[in-house]
């Protein structure tokens, strides 16, 4: 079998012998003109001659030519059919099938907020939640805090690989590095924020998202899932880098009661929610989701992760646990953005929604707060049984209740902790700073990669 270049070559070859087998008189003439050489001088009259001599011999060649190329075409033509495009039976009910459903299709469908022809979207018809305006607008602005802590959240990006921990590993396997009470503030912590932020996680990105109608502030939700992403990789790479038993360790929270009961307490808040059949729109459900927000932003964000937290950085104050305590100082920063975010957009729904915000509703929040401080200080006396770092389960104890002070003016409730005084002023210190020397002394540490960042 031959290919289709092949079988072309041999057919002009076949032509060009039949043109030189119709007049080998003619070729033999143009070779002996070819071949005979031109005179010195030439007159004029000598190259009208010349010319008119080529003339002669070339012409019978090109007809004899001419002759025989349509054979060759017809010929081609016959013995090698066009090919014509095949299509499995399948395939073409399958084209025939997508044909006809682009020809009949409607623009709108699965759109069900769009109507075509709508009008523009206008402020005013912006909702925190029940928005029935096109969510897929992120523009015009309705709330510019919130689009104002996306650009924060993205100035703040930080990954953990770029924290050394060779530091950590060597005190940490190093016989009498760290003492007993050291080693346990660090494993629990680990044990309980390696799962905590996935808990969050999974609230915002099975609930929150869906139930929260506003395009600028799912923005920020978005980033912010992306964060606790990032934190969750930064406890599995502390854990990783410092050779833990990393089943012991994400398993905690189900085998460690201290950490069971605060895992178990912000799972009671998402069970409803998380449903995908859950939707807002009614009084009670309205409330639920209210209820939600709450418990997660200003309990569980907002109270559950300071003891861990403060323990952790006093750590790092006294240069142990370094490359650890630089993380949680990453995290803390972006969990007070998490927690300052939450709370404006627990106060945007009471402004919107103010039947909501019944007497009976915000006794129910206080009891929300004062049962989160309560399981926080359970988890202080667990991990602190006796006095470590400079601190004491005691002064922890104060130090929750001067949070769970500032969680409840935020939300516009009164304190119910009369003597609340702050202990660790360093916290606050820590949380302020743009731009510092890093207390660990390892290096200098530019908080943000652009941008302004307010902490108010």
């Amino acid at each position: 079998m031959i290919s289709w270049d092949e079988y072309n070559e041999e057919a002009a070859n076949g032509a060009s012998a039949t043109a030189t087998q119709a007049a080998p008189e003619v070729v033999s003439a143009a070779a002996a003109a070819l071949q005979t050489p031109a005179p010195e001088t030439q007159t004029a009259a000598d190259i009208v001659q010349a010319r008119a001599n080529v003339k002669a011999t070339v012409a019978p060649l090109a007809a004899a030519a001419a002759a025989v190329e349509p054979e060759v075409e017809a010929s081609t033509s016959q013995e090698v059919p066009a090919a014509e495009p095949t299509v499995e039976p399948d395939t073409a009910a399958l084209i025939s099938a997508a044909h006809e459903a682009v020809a009949t299709m409607d623009v709108a469908a699965g759109i069900e907020e769009l109507e075509m022809g709508a009008q523009r979207i206008e402020v005013d018809q912006k909702r925190m939640i029940n928005c029935r305006a096109d969510l897929n607008q992120l523009v015009p602005f309705k709330y510019d805090w919130a689009w104002q802590k996306y650009l924060d959240g993205c100035a703040n990006h930080w990954m953990p690989q770029e924290v050394n921990m060779n530091a950590d590993i060597s005190l940490w396997k190093t016989e009498g590095g760290l003492s007993d009470d050291e080693r346990r503030i660090v494993m629990r912590s680990l044990g309980y924020f390696s799962t905590a932020d996935s808990l969050v996680a999974n609230n915002l990105v099975l609930a929150l998202y869906r139930l929260i109608t506003n395009p600028e502030c799912r923005q920020y939700i978005l980033r912010q899932a992306f964060e606790e992403a990032i934190h969750t990789h930064a406890y599995q790479y502390c854990i990783e880098s410092l050779g833990m038993d990393e089943g012991e360790v994400f398993n905690m929270y189900r085998e460690v009661p201290s950490v069971a009961k605060k895992a178990a307490w912000s799972l009671s808040h998402t069970h409803s929610l998380s449903d995908p059949t859950f939707n807002t729109g009614t009084h009670e459900t309205d409330q639920e989701l209210l209820r939600n927000l709450i418990g997660f932003y200003a309990v569980t964000e907002g109270i559950f992760f300071y003891c861990g937290f403060t323990q952790i950085l006093s750590m790092g104050r006294r240069n142990k646990m370094t490359g650890v305590a630089e993380q949680f100082q990453y995290i803390l920063r972006d969990e007070s953005m998490h927690l300052n975010f939450g709370i404006d957009v627990i106060n945007q729904i009471k402004l919107e929604n103010p039947t909501l915000w019944s007497e009976e509703f915000q006794q129910e929040v206080i009891q929300m707060i004062l049962e989160g401080t309560e399981i926080e200080i359970e988890y202080a006396r667990d991990t602190m049984p006796r006095g470590v770092l400079g601190m004491n389960a005691q002064m922890m104890e104060e130090y929750l209740h001067f949070i769970a002070n500032r969680r409840l003016a935020q939300l516009g409730l009164p304190e119910q902790y009369t003597v609340a005084a702050n202990p660790f002023p360093w916290m606050s210190e820590i949380m302020d700073l743009r731009k510092e020397k890093n207390f660990f002394e390892t290096r200098v540490i530019e908080y943000q990669t652009g941008g302004a960042l307010s902490w108010e």
